[in-house]
Formats: C-alpha cells, structure tokens, sequence
C-alpha cells in the first residue's frame, strides 16, 4: 500500500513534460495570439515568430465597382426618372398636357351637342312637334317631306359615324340603280331586243329606292336612335333579303332589268364600248354587295355589345302592341263581347 500512496509527480527524478522549453513556447505564442484576436475587424492574430506580410487594412464597408450594365442603368434612370409626378420630367408633362386637351376636346363636343339638343327641343316645344325634313322638298312643292332625318340630333355619339355611312351606302345603292336605268337604255339602243331590261330598270328604280329606305334604314335609324332591340330584328331580317338583291343584281341575269356581269358579257358581242359600260355598273352592283356584308357585320357587333336581345325585343313588341289604340279598342270590344255572351248564356 505504500507504493499507492505516494506521488510520482514529487519524485525529483520526475521531469514534467510541459515543461519543456519547446511547449512553453508554443504555449505562449498561441494564447497572446488569441487574445489579441478582434473578430469585428479583418486582420488576422499575428503568429509570434511568423514573418507575414499583410496589406494595410480599412474599417470602411466594402463598395462594389460599377459594371458597364449599371452605368448605363444609371444613365436610363438619370434621363428618365421613375416618378409619379408627371411634372417632373418634360416629356411626361407634354404627354400629359396632349391627354388633357384630347378630354377637353371631347367634353367640348358632347357640350355642343347637348346644347344643340336642348335648342332643338326648345324649338320643338314652341312649334308644337318636329317638322319633317326628309326628303328635302322645296317649299311650293306639291309633296312635302315625310320623315325626320338628324343624325346630329338623334342618333348618340358613339353611333353617329356608323348611322352616316348606312345612309352614305343607301345613297350609292340608288344612284347605281339610277345608273342602270341609263345603262339599259343605251343597250336597248344597240340592240332592241333589250326592251324589257329598260322597262324592269325604271321599275327597280321606282321600286327599290324608297322601299330600301324605308325598310331598312328606318328600322336601323330608330335602332339607334332608341336603343330598340325589336327594330334591329326588323333591320337584320329585311337587310339580308338586300344583300341577296344585292348579289343578284350583281350577276346580271338578262332580261331582268340589271347590268350585271353576264348582261354585260353578252354585250360585248354586240357592242364593245356598251359593254365596258355594262361592265362598270356591274362593277357598282358588286360593291354594293361587298359593302353592304361588311356594314352588317358591322351593325351586328355594335348591336351585340349594346346588351340587346331577342327576349328583350319580345317585350318591345308586346308592350308596343298593347300601347296601340286600334289594338286597345279592338281588345276591349272583344272582351265586351265576350261578356255580353256569357251573361246572355246565363240568363238563358
């Protein structure tokens, strides 16, 4: 038991291992090391003993060098700031400035057409009811006019320009029967057997003319006139008939009054300036037809972003029907009739 209780470290014989030079020096060079150490700064302890060349160091943030992408990002946002203020920048300002005359100019126009209503409605009210304009007749003319016709005045805004160019189209549509008339007149002169082409000519023309406008350009204009959804039926119904006159016309089927393409072909044999002439008018029949599909497909849009409907022109009719005074007396007749007839069969 001796053995265990003595200490081998008090032996004089005993040499400590951390006392050897070599580790005492290590020691020390690690640990003044470490306690100069700052780990907020970038410079690293200097080893004792260790030649290290450092470079100076700086305790600013480091700052990243521009590319040439940011300088010319810089450059943009330089020229054209992003600002919500557009009088900041001119061009901004200018765009803005050209905005606000194009709205000034539109609030002036619907100004000058509110007031050119209410004038026009003030001097119906004084004269008791608008006065027809159309056809425009002159005074001491036996006939006088027999609709109101204002695009101006009736037709909305938004509608006018489209109201005009149907009316412009009806114009062409007549003059070019007009034209026929004249162009089978001088065929009938070149060969006489083309008198029935004249006679069904003028009768087109006497025909066509005033039905056309009637039929479906008075439905179009009272369609946009009072958003009626009943009259665009009327006018989609009658004007593809005209389309198909239209195409017919364009063809030309001899002896039916029309300078189409196969009238003027077989003029050709007889007389070569006639059927050139032929040729032209055919040439006016077959723009009518082109123009007359385009302006439907036209309408047609126009009507079906309006929010129109065939229900809602059910409607239309039935409360137009019932607010009819022939239609109100014949009904009440009929149900007074009726009643008599019940309280006779009562009686009896």
């Amino acid at each position: 038991m001796s053995d265990f209780d003595s200490n081998p470290f008090a032996d004089p014989d005993f040499s400590n291992p951390f006392q050897d030079p070599a580790v005492t020096q290590a020691t020390r060079t690690v640990t003044s090391g470490l306690e100069e150490y700052n780990p907020f700064t970038n410079t690293k302890p200097a080893v004792a003993g260790v030649a290290t060349k450092m470079a100076p160091t700086s305790t600013q943030p480091a700052i990243m060098k521009l590319t040439e992408e940011a300088t010319a990002y810089t450059q943009s946002q330089t020229q054209f700031p992003l600002t919500h203020d557009p009088r900041t920048h001119p061009l901004q300002q200018d765009r803005a400035q050209t905005e606000l005359l194009r709205r000034q100019e539109e609030l002036e126009k619907k100004a000058a057409e509110l007031d050119r209503r209410e004038k026009e409605m003030q001097s119906l009210g004084t004269s008791g009811g608008r006065k027809n304009n159309w056809p425009p007749l002159p005074d001491k003319f036996p006939v006088g006019p027999c609709f109101y016709h204002d695009i101006t005045v009736d037709i909305p805004v938004e509608y006018q320009k489209t109201v005009k160019t149907m009316y412009y189209l009806w114009m062409f549509y007549a003059g070019t029967l007009l034209v026929n008339i004249f162009g089978c007149l001088i065929w009938f002169c070149v060969d006489s057997r083309r008198g029935v082409d004249f006679g069904l000519a003028m009768f087109w023309f006497m025909v066509f003319t005033p039905c056309s406008f009637v039929c479906w350009y008075r439905p179009l204009y009272g369609a946009f006139r009072n958003d009626s959804s009943f009259r665009f039926f009327v006018f989609f119904f009658v004007y593809i008939c005209q389309f198909g006159m239209h195409v017919f016309q364009a063809i030309g089927i001899t002896t039916w009054g029309n300078c189409g393409w196969i009238s003027a072909l077989t003029c050709l044999n007889t007389s070569i300036l006639v059927g050139i002439l032929l040729i032209l008018i055919a040439g006016l029949f077959t723009s009518c037809a082109v123009f007359s599909l385009i302006m439907f497909k036209k309408v047609h849009e126009l009507y079906r972003s309006s929010g129109a409907s065939f229900e809602k022109a059910q409607q239309e009719f039935a409360s137009g029907v019932m607010s009819n005074k022939t239609v109100q007396t014949a009904a009440a007749n009929a149900a007074s009739t009726a009643a008599r007839g019940a309280f006779k069969g009562e009686q009896i």
